[in-house]
């Protein structure tokens, strides 16, 4: 009896626990209720197939989380890497020859997400660190911003983009909380406009806030005559436009919405249209319950184990500048293609990032 006794107040013990420790937990968060729309049907152009299963893999010699990539004059391939799936506390820039030789072109001691060339071919990223930084061709960094005009600081600088005169535009996730697996789903749940989209002029070091408040603001892209500047609202599966030029300069305007994923990057084509990747399909559960804030509070208050987890799911688009869809590439497997945080085009090849990915795809395009 004594024995049963024991086990049963054991049981007890940690069931108490594990509740006191999910109530403190979802008391940390408080988060908006919001409805999505009902996901798009996956046909016509947005029709599974198997195109992304013929990806090779280049190799990163044990870093993981290639996020972005950027790609010089000479065809090296570079990305921020952090170094291991779940570890963010330490990174590196990554430089891959086209013998796939990988070296360490800066210790950076952080985890950088986007970057970008310039056109003097200083590397342009956003460093989870410091801010928006520079690195020029022997390594050496330099901070070009660490805050807005108003003094909110970039706690989670996530991807940048360069116009044809120099200016460059990037995005801040969070001027609330700095980067963390569970900041990010944090963000995630709660819904609300944090950070923004940014500019910073080289020539006379300014900063200035374009979109003030984005839901989880990710990839950026300029179009081809700077017109526009594209920002991912990861959150909200859409894509926002802030017009640079003409009769809306100055304006945000959605340029695609109720996407069937998880939007992170988005790149450029020569031809002004535009690559944008995915991390990973819609989770119908999630959607369910984002119009219930109670219910996301004790989702969030579980231990990272018995919360969702993200399926593995390769997803591309190709998008008119007009932000009509043209076609989709898959693996819906996961198997070759986890996810494709980022899609960086040259010489015919498609370069795939991920965040937590221990390698950078290379998809060879079709004529």
């Amino acid at each position: 009896m004594k024995i049963v006794s024991i086990a049963k107040y054991a049981i007890l013990l940690c069931l108490a626990i594990f509740i006191a420790s999910v109530t403190f937990k979802s008391c940390s968060i408080s988060p908006e209720a919001w409805s999505p729309a009902a996901p798009p049907k996956l046909e016509g152009v947005l029709l599974e197939n198997e195109l992304l299963s013929s990806t090779k893999h280049i190799n990163l010699d044990g870093w993981y989380g290639p996020e972005d990539i950027a790609v010089d004059n000479e065809g090296n391939i570079y990305c921020g890497v952090h170094i291991s799936e779940t570890d963010f506390s330490d990174g590196r820039i990554l430089k891959i020859d086209s013998s796939g030789k990988v070296s360490v072109f800066c210790n950076t001691e952080s985890w950088v997400a986007g970057l970008h060339f310039d056109s003097n071919q200083n590397l342009i990223a956003c460093d989870l660190e410091r801010g928006l930084i520079s690195v020029n061709k022997k390594g050496k960094i330099t901070t070009l911003a660490s805050e807005d005009e108003k003094g909110n600081k970039f706690l989670i600088p996530n991807d940048v983009d360069i116009a044809s005169d120099g200016v460059i535009y990037f995005t801040n996730t969070s001027s609330k909380i700095p980067f963390s697996r569970t900041h990010v789903w944090k963000l995630l749940m709660e819904a609300k406009p944090d950070g923004g989209l940014y500019s910073y002029n080289p020539k006379n070091k300014q900063i200035k806030t374009l979109i003030d408040g984005t839901y989880f603001g990710n990839g950026v892209a300029v179009s081809q005559n700077d017109d526009f500047v594209l920002m991912v609202d990861l959150a909200k599966y859409r894509i926002l436009r802030y017009w640079l030029k003409g009769c809306n300069k100055g304006t945000t305007d959605i340029f695609l919405d109720n996407l069937p994923g998880f939007p992170n990057g988005v790149s450029r084509r020569s031809d002004g249209s535009f690559w944008l990747g995915f991390s990973t399909k819609r989770d119908p559960s999630l959607d369910e319950i984002h119009s219930k804030p109670l219910v996301k509070k004790l989702v969030y208050g579980l231990p990272l184990f018995l919360q969702p987890k993200v399926a593995p799911y390769g997803m591309i688009m190709h998008l008119s500048s007009n932000g009509e869809i043209l076609k989709t590439y898959y693996d819906t497997t996961g198997k070759v293609v986890s996810e494709a945080s980022s899609v960086e085009e040259h010489h015919g090849y498609l370069y795939l990032g991920g965040d937590v990915s221990g390698y950078i795809g290379k998809y060879k395009l079709e004529n």
